[in-house]
């Protein structure tokens, strides 16, 4: 029979599982623990004991407190904590007191052994007493009746022992006090409150497993399962509450070949199913118990990998300039106004062609903020301004141990860091042969492999190269590849120079002025915009005009802002000439003299002799006007042909070696 002393409750559960007068004294101190434990007095013993705990199901306690024979029953066979009763030496030294008022032959029974410290205290206190003990209810009796014929008049011992000795005629006293019983309880209130907290977070760390995305799998030393999610229970096909306590390979030997060896990672097979599995010590009082392994399915790493790698582009990645910025009013910028709307539309590969200095960067960047890659990375690297070594780790990155000095974990290249945006290549002429064909790769497969890897990683880039040279000069030299500048010239974009756009010039300066206003501080009270910025080159129109300028907008960016920097602070002669002037627009022109001391090349008898380019107004011959058009009719004919030189080459009845002549002699 079982009797509840308190309503359910969240309190630590506690049974008190006893017969006859452990019985009766558990319901005498029960009444002490209402307020701290929810406790049960359970009227049961041994085998009943067992059968009513597993009849309790949600009501199963979370210590039992049981003493004697039927203690150290259920302690063997119960799975859950038994807490037993043991009698302090007081306890011992009053009931064998009690019993020597009774009658002058005493025994003391106590189930199993008896312990060393009873023996120690009889033997120290001279006292008579005969020692025995018992280890069934049936050897109990035994022991019993043995010492009655042995002429012992009383037995203190436990509950079983006092009423067999009762029923045998004998004196009996009560082992057990109300001190060591509550004792007993205290050491299962504090061990069931123990207990409690470690199934909290147990549940709490299952709870976690449970709601991982990955499969996990806590493994002991000996490679026993000690804790399993259910997400890789149903990858491995097994029972996750049957798993635990037996050998993950004897559950599932078909991963043996798929787990790493080591800790770290690796790529395996599991029923079919590619997964990256991690493999990692399950740490255990300050050294490695066991292994952790997590089972990530490979589409997932992908799923994520793509989601990274769409994001928005990052500030260091991004375009600065827009189609407005490209100043001029001329025929020639107005179609490279146009056919940049036109390719931003497509997403083939550019070509950018132009002297140094003409904005091929500018229009590059132009292109990617039309296209629908506007939100993502823009990506610039400069081909000629690495070594060769140094360029290919940048460009296509390298993995972790790749050579000396390869940063830990490896790094990601900028092909991959332009992934889902645009990868400008400047100076791609300048691009080293072997990293050329790593590049047509690329272009090719849309696929990177990084230095020390053997895996490609997919990307999705727009490719935009630049170059001030002839490629096909390369090509006839063999420092160029001709099938990777078939790739790169689908689309292609040439830009004037500066000496062939009549009437920008101005407006230009004009425009960098203004630009350089804002890094000039001094100035931005005296020139607001660009009608104030045009006052400053009234006076050296001419001058200015008259130069070839060989390095394009750059070269004339140079100029202004050495024109910015006399404005901010003129010399003494020259402050006074400006002053003269009488207002203030005057006093912003800058004087020829001025601008002869600050950009003497400006003034050289030929601007264009000293790097080969023609002057100014030098007029074309009628063998170079006829060298432009049948090199423009070549270009328009590779277009057409999808770059296809043989095609080409057909089409217009001439062969390789004269198409690539008459373009190299443009």
């Amino acid at each position: 029979m079982a009797t509840p002393l308190s309503q359910s409750s969240p309190r630590p559960r506690i049974w008190a599982v006893g017969i006859s007068r452990l019985r009766d004294l558990f319901f005498d101190i029960a009444d002490e623990y209402e307020g701290r434990a929810d406790l049960r007095v359970v009227s049961r013993g041994w085998e009943d004991a067992i059968h009513e705990l597993g009849r309790a199901g949600a009501e199963r306690p979370d210590v039992i407190v049981a003493g004697g024979s039927n203690g150290a029953y259920l302690k063997s066979r119960a799975n859950v904590p038994v807490v037993l009763i043991n009698p302090t030496g007081f306890d011992v030294m009053h009931a064998l007191a009690r019993a020597r008022r009774d009658t002058g032959s005493v025994a003391l029974v106590t189930h199993g052994e008896t312990p060393d410290e009873v023996q120690r205290f009889v033997g120290r206190y001279g006292i008579d007493v005969v020692l025995a003990s018992y280890q069934s209810a049936e050897d109990a009796e035994s022991v019993v009746l043995d010492l009655r014929d042995r002429g012992v008049g009383a037995v203190v011992g436990p509950g079983l022992v006092t009423d067999l000795a009762a029923r045998a005629g004998l004196g009996a006293v009560f082992l057990y006090s109300r001190a060591s019983v509550r004792a007993a309880f205290d050491r299962a209130l504090e061990l069931a409150q123990a207990t409690r907290g470690e199934a909290i977070r147990r549940q709490r760390l299952d709870t976690l497993l449970q709601h991982m995305r990955d499969g996990v799998v806590a493994l002991d030393a000996q490679g026993c399962v000690e804790a399993i999610n259910q997400r890789l229970a149903t990858v491995l096909g097994i029972d996750g509450a049957q798993a635990v306590g037996r050998p993950l390979l004897d559950l599932a030997p078909d991963i043996a070949d798929a787990l790493p060896d080591t800790d770290g990672d690796a790529l395996g097979s599991v029923r079919g199913v590619s997964y990256v599995i991690h493999r990692g010590p399950l740490a255990g009082n300050g050294t490695a118990a066991g292994t952790v392994l997590t089972f990530q399915e490979s589409r997932a790493v992908e799923r994520l990998d793509r989601t990274l790698r769409s994001r928005p582009r990052a500030q260091q990645f991004s375009a600065r300039y827009r189609l407005d910025d490209l100043i001029g009013t001329c025929a020639p910028i107005e179609r490279v106004r146009t056919l940049v709307r036109r390719y931003a539309k497509s997403d083939a590969t550019v070509l950018v062609v132009g002297e140094s200095g003409t904005g091929k960067e500018m229009v590059a960047q132009s292109i990617h903020e039309l296209s629908a890659r506007r939100e993502f990375p823009f990506v610039a690297i400069n081909c000629g301004a690495f070594p060769e070594a140094l360029l290919e780790s940048e460009l296509f990155g390298y993995e972790e141990g790749a050579f000396t000095g390869a940063r830990k974990g490896g790094k990601t290249g900028l092909i991959e860091a332009a992934h889902r945006g645009t990868l400008f290549l400047d100076e791609i002429a300048e691009m080293p042969l072997p990293l050329q064909s790593r590049l047509l790769r690329v272009l090719q497969e849309r696929e990177v492999v990084r230095l020390g890897s053997t895996e490609p990683t997919r990307v999705d880039i727009r490719v935009i190269a630049a170059t001030h040279r002839a490629l096909t000069d390369g090509i006839q030299h063999g420092t160029f590849r001709p099938d990777l500048y078939y790739r790169l010239n689908i689309l292609s974009i040439a830009l004037p120079p500066l000496r062939e756009r009549p009437g920008d010039l101005m407006p230009l300066a004009a425009e960098l002025m203004v630009q350089a206003v804002k890094r000039e501080l001094r100035l931005t009270t005296r020139i607001r915009d660009t009608l104030d910025a045009a006052r400053v080159f009234a006076a050296i129109a001419a001058p200015l005009d008259a130069y070839a300028w060989p390095g394009n907008v750059r070269e004339l960016q140079n100029v202004i802002e050495r024109i910015a920097v006399e404005l901010a602070d003129p010399d003494e002669d020259d402050a006074s000439d400006q002053g003269d002037a009488g207002d203030e627009g005057a006093s912003l022109a800058l004087s020829v003299e001025t601008l002869r001391v600050i950009a003497p090349e400006l003034f050289a008898p030929d601007p264009g002799s000293g790097i080969g380019l023609p002057g100014k107004n030098a007029p074309l011959t009628l063998r170079q006007r006829s060298r432009h058009v049948e090199a423009d009719e070549i270009r328009a004919a590779l277009a057409a042909c999808d770059g296809d030189r043989d095609a080409a080459c057909k089409a217009l009845g001439i062969s390789k070696t004269t198409l690539w002549r008459k373009l190299s002699a443009t």
